[in-house]
């Protein structure tokens, strides 16, 4: 199954949808991704232009199976934006103070996260705590928690 996200003013991904595989398969039995923008454009009245190809497989610019390639960053889901230049997909920043780190195609916070301890980790895995730190945007620092 391939997926589509229809883009809308200001690059804001408005709707995801998915294709079956045969509707995007040009004259030599390859899979196109103009041709699943002219199958949708055809069923949706949507110009072919707004469709962009996005990958469930793809988060952070990994794809789940390490030997295949990343598309366009992340999965795309409605509210996300896409970010033609770079050919990324932008989950909402999650904070004024965070920057987009292109390699990855995440939002990095000004100051590295903090690592748990092997303890915490453990406990974590265990469900005896929830050790995290979590962000403070007025502090720009990260704070524990273990709630």
């Amino acid at each position: 199954m391939a997926n589509f996200a229809k883009i809308g003013m200001n690059g804001k991904v408005i709707a995801v949808v998915h294709v079956e595989d045969e509707k995007t398969l040009n004259a030599d039995g390859v899979e196109d991704e103009r041709v699943g923008q002219d199958f949708l454009q055809r069923v949706t009245g949507w110009a072919a232009e707004m469709w962009v190809k996005t990958s469930v497989n793809t988060l952070a610019n990994q794809h789940s199976n390490s030997s295949k390639t990343p598309l366009r960053g992340n999965f795309a889901a409605i509210g996300f934006t896409w970010d033609e230049e770079n050919q990324i997909f932008w989950c909402p920043q999650p904070f004024p103070s965070w920057t987009k780190n292109i390699s990855t195609a995440s939002w990095e916070a000004p100051v590295p996260e903090p690592s748990l301890t092997a303890e915490q980790i453990a406990e974590n895995e265990a469900h005896t705590a929830d050790h995290k730190y979590i962000w403070n945007e007025e502090n720009q620092t990260w704070d524990y928690s273990n709630l």
